[in-house]
């Protein structure tokens, strides 16, 4: 990760509206560096921990889509907006553990952490017994650190031939998260791989629409939209710095979780 700073502590509708302009100013510069379209790069707010007081100043300023890492708490802020937000859309991007994968068929519009035949196949089911499809991104591990989820990047031919027989997933890119260091040339080199693993898939016949690069976060979306991200995940640049959450959403889901005796995702 670069140092570039969190955006201010947004509290009003006008603060994110603020902050997203600020956001979408700096996707269009780097877009532009590189003779890019800024309108080739989707923002995806990361809105995890955020309650649900400060998601509805954010929604009306205009975030159309919830970027949640745990399963469960995207699930709860579902049925939370639902009915207020029907044009809402759910992306849920962190890992996800094979029996939490009824969660995302019931109510996810897009998954950006597969990983596996298994966790796929258990997805297909779960999709077909809800009636529902679901865009899937493959995550690679471009970086080679231990701690980071995904395949290798030769692995990812292999797993998007199998996908072919699940029809209720439909791949549309890869993802990555980037080496975590200041070093812009090894960040730099993980989203270099990620598209370059993309071009060899799109060459070798990857599916008709397999065209998505997910990689980029607040301190890092410009070198990746400069290395060609078709999506850039950003939190801290929209709502800042990211603070414990008072008990809203996630709040009331974990004080729900502790009366029951389970735990969080």
């Amino acid at each position: 990760m670069t140092s570039q700073p969190a955006a201010a502590h947004a509290a009003t509708t006008e603060d994110f509206s603020h902050n997203l302009a600020a956001v979408r100013e700096r996707i269009a510069r780097a877009a532009r560096s590189v003779g890019r379209d800024p309108e080739s790069v989707r923002l995806l707010p990361v809105t995890k921990t955020i309650p649900a007081e400060r998601l509805r100043l954010a929604i009306a300023a205009g975030v159309d889509t919830l970027g949640e890492n745990k399963v469960q708490e995207a699930q709860a802020k579902h049925e939370e907006f639902k009915q207020d937000y029907p044009h809402l859309r759910y992306s849920v991007i962190g890992p996800l553990q094979r029996n939490k994968a009824k969660f995302v068929a019931q109510f996810a519009d897009e998954f950006h952490a597969l990983d596996s035949l298994r966790l796929a196949e258990t997805l297909q089911s779960r999709l077909e017994a809800e009636d529902r499809h679901l865009d899937v991104f493959i995550q690679v591990n471009t970086s080679g650190e231990e701690s980071k989820s995904g395949i290798e990047a030769a692995e990812a031919a292999g797993l998007l031939a199998a996908l072919k027989p699940l029809d209720r997933l439909k791949p549309v890119g890869l993802m990555t998260m980037a080496a975590n260091t200041s070093d812009e040339s090894s960040i730099r080199a993980s989203f270099t791989l990620l598209r370059e693993t993309l071009a060899e898939l799109q060459a070798a016949g990857a599916p008709e629409g397999f065209t998505q690069l997910s990689m980029g976060m607040s301190g890092d979306f410009e070198i990746a939209i400069q290395e060609g991200a078709t999506v850039v995940r950003v939190g801290q640049g929209i709502f800042g710095a990211r603070q414990v959450p008072r008990l809203g959403i996630p709040g009331r889901l974990q004080a729900r979780q502790r009366r029951c005796g389970t735990s969080s995702v």
